[in-house]
């Protein structure tokens, strides 16, 4: 069976939880015996949709996880960006017929919230794309 090849975006805000989470969802991927065909950067969750739709219109790409930590400020902020950053990403998944794995923390997320999330959060989002990726391979 080909190796699943997986894009990973990772937003660079929140940096000392997110490099955690990328190094985490590499070694677990790889634990699960599928590629990391490519990682992109971006500056902050808000970003990780046009990362994620360049991603997938590549053709070594079979899935995206997305990664980030959106931590909860003094305003709403941070629950206006997580709705939109999650719409944006079904959008695309469907639009492409990929999976897009949602990897982010928060909106309402502690600093301390997030932390503890790190490692589930980066294990899930690649779980879920690999666990699509073998259903539809399954049933069609």
């Amino acid at each position: 069976m080909a190796k699943e090849r997986l894009g990973i975006v990772v937003s660079e805000f929140n940096s000392e939880i997110t490099h955690r989470m990328e190094k985490m969802a590499v070694e677990y991927a790889e634990k699960q015996m599928a590629g990391i065909a490519d990682i992109v950067k971006v500056p902050g969750a808000y970003e990780i949709p046009f990362a994620a739709k360049k991603l997938l219109s590549r053709k070594d790409i079979d899935a995206v996880a997305a990664l980030g930590a959106i931590i909860k400020g003094d305003t709403g902020h941070d629950i206006v960006i997580g709705h939109a950053v999650a719409k944006s990403l079904q959008e695309l998944s469907l639009e492409f017929d990929k999976p897009v794995a949602l990897g982010i923390i928060g909106p309402n997320a502690t600093w301390e919230h997030a932390e503890k999330r790190a490692e589930e959060y980066s294990r899930r989002a690649v779980d879920a794309a690999l666990k699509m990726l073998r259903l539809f391979k399954k049933v069609h």
